[in-house]
């Protein structure tokens, strides 16, 4: 099953040639899966050949115009474009009013429902059969959330061979038991998937701070994440600056991925004044190896893992 991570826009507050406003996409099965919505985000989505059309839920951290302000072009373009299926979108107070003030003043015709989820509490605060989606509050000079995507545990291996021995033929019934279900023969014998599974494997975790300082809570959020997008916009000369806008040195968030036990780290909401990310990379690597600096339209695939509980 595949998980592909898109970087929409990985710029700061201010854009470039080469860098776009804040935006994530993860593709997964048939749905996306956005993380902040800056302005231009369905061009961006043009050019990365992402489609409009499939169940869409957009996660938004914070009320500042370089992560929000995208929703209104997005919502005209889906209904350019005939979308019918629901959009969802996530995030903290204000999002809903931001939402409705933009259907009442900007005249273009909605052609597909918006349900618009304000997050008061950290917690669980999306679950679908396949995955959870979690949400933290971060430290930023206005209320800011992370959030986390979270696989549920897949059933572990099948063996074949044992069920064979228990008498269950290959077909249907195979199906039935790695699905999770038992299996009842007419002589009243039953087979539960346990007699046939391994121990079952976890799926896989993406995590995206949106702007923070670094904050100790969120080290256990992002724990054993495959994939942590982090804040950097700044270097470390830099850090007294980031701790007054709120935001990461390059070296702070590559603290945060060793604390937290990430596998990757990818650095993000570049400044403007890095024409070339090679300071932050170097800053970053001195801490923490496993780690990239994000640019517009870089893709990374998230394979399953085979590694049991």
């Amino acid at each position: 099953m595949s998980l592909r991570v898109v970087f929409l826009g990985t710029a700061g507050s201010v854009p470039t040639i080469q860098r776009s406003l804040p935006a994530i996409a993860v593709q997964r099965k048939g749905e996306l899966i956005l993380f902040d919505c800056g302005e231009g985000l369905q061009r961006q989505m043009i050019r990365a050949r992402i489609g409009f059309h499939r169940k869409t839920k957009v996660f938004i951290t914070h009320m500042h115009g370089d992560h929000v302000l995208g929703l209104p072009g997005l919502f005209q373009t889906m209904s350019l474009l005939d979308r019918e299926k629901k959009l969802e979108v996530y995030g903290p107070p204000g999002i809903r009013a931001f939402v409705e003030a933009t259907q009442q003043t900007v005249q273009f015709t909605l052609t597909f429902p918006i349900e618009v989820f304000e997050i008061e509490e950290a917690g669980l605060i999306c679950e679908e059969k396949e995955y959870e989606a979690y949400a933290v509050w971060t430290d930023h000079v206005i209320p800011s959330l992370a959030y986390a995507l979270t696989e549920k545990p897949r059933p572990g291996k099948f063996h074949q061979e044992k069920a064979k021995s228990l008498g269950v033929p290959k077909g249907p019934l195979w199906s039935k038991l790695q699905h999770g279900s038992a299996v009842k023969f007419s002589d009243g014998r039953i087979v539960k998937p346990k007699d046939v599974l391994g121990p079952p494997r976890p799926g896989r975790k993406v995590v995206y701070t949106g702007d923070t300082r670094p904050v100790e809570k969120f080290v256990e959020f992002a724990e054993n994440a495959d994939l942590l997008i982090h804040d950097a916009t700044f270097d470390d000369e830099l850090a007294e600056r980031a701790h007054e806008d709120g935001h990461s040195t390059a070296s702070q968030a590559a603290d945060t991925a060793k604390k937290a036990g990430a596998k990757r780290l990818v650095l993000t909401h570049i400044s403007a004044r890095y024409k070339k990310p090679d300071l932050l990379l170097e800053q970053a690597k001195k801490i923490f190896p496993k780690v990239d600096v994000a640019e517009d339209f870089m893709k990374i695939e998230l394979p399953l893992s085979n590694k049991v509980y």
